[in-house]
């Protein structure tokens, strides 16, 4: 039986420029280090209020970090069975794909955290004392775990439509010349046509990480110590606002301006493989 390696497209020469462009150096890096040492710089010169601030939120960084992580894997794994529904030829799951899709994009992210740390919990009660069951009626919901439910619910919706796109991008030849070769659907989505759409969706995908990042601060709502939450904590106790939002903004920069900077190094990684 044929291997995937058939439909390898054929290697782009790349001249010796191109690759010295490719491969310089990223001068936003100067950026993140020139934020970082601005946080030094706070905490060393102005160590009250800065450097308690800092000790105070650093718990909600890992808890950020966490949630972003985690939601994101399970993003992707939703994100694209929902993609690969929507291309489905069976009229009912395509259907039920796009409708979540269409459903869950028209809804805001806090409204949809709020229903499942508020709601949801709300509902599994309800469904234990029509049914009798103990360890339902008494449900309570676990924060990280909701935001994370939440984040992947919303988020995978979207990533979905970044899967179709770059499926869709692909020329129908290859679909067309896997099944030729007596390649079942699954194969020929997984050895033919799945390598090629991660190179093009590789910067949409990158640029949903950075946003779900962002968005992450929206979990503070529900009961998550993350850094937002742990900075409103720390401005309620001391009230002083400006240094604390000051040092909260800062340290989601340095996240996301590092995000970005592993996302961009990644696809220079993937085109000069090409």
């Amino acid at each position: 039986m044929a291997t995937s390696q058939h439909f390898q497209p054929p290697p782009v020469k790349t001249t010796p420029k191109e690759i010295n462009e490719k491969i310089k150096f990223d001068r936003w890096w100067f950026l993140l280090m020139g934020v970082i040492l601005l946080i030094i710089i706070l905490i060393t010169f102005k160590p009250d209020p800065f450097r308690r601030i800092l000790f105070f939120v650093s718990d909600g960084i890992s808890v950020t970090i966490f949630t972003t992580l985690v939601s994101f894997v399970l993003v992707l794994i939703f994100g694209l069975i929902t993609g690969l529904a929507r291309l489905s030829k069976i009229t009912i799951i395509r259907g039920i794909a796009t409708v979540y899709v269409e459903v869950i994009r028209g809804i805001p992210l806090l409204v949809q955290l709020m229903f499942w740390y508020f709601a949801f919990p709300s509902v599994i009660q309800s469904v234990g004392q029509a049914l009798s069951i103990p360890s339902l009626i008494g449900y309570r919901a676990n924060p990280i775990f909701m935001a994370i439910l939440g984040l992947t619910f919303c988020y995978s919706a979207y990533m979905s439509e970044v899967y179709r796109a770059g499926i869709q991008s692909i020329s129908r030849g290859q679909m067309e010349a896997a099944r030729s070769l007596g390649m079942t659907f699954v194969q020929s989505m997984r050895y033919v046509i799945l390598p090629q759409a991660l190179r093009v969706i590789l910067p949409p995908v990158g640029n949903e990480f950075i946003t779900l990042l962002k968005d992450s601060s929206l979990v503070s709502v529900v009961a998550v110590a993350d850094i937002t939450r742990r900075g409103r904590e720390f401005m309620a106790a001391n009230f002083i606002p400006v240094n604390t939002w000051v040092m909260v903004a800062l340290l989601y920069l340095v996240l996301t301006l590092f995000s970005a900077r592993i996302v961009n190094w990644i696809e220079v990684k993937t085109r000069l493989e090409r």
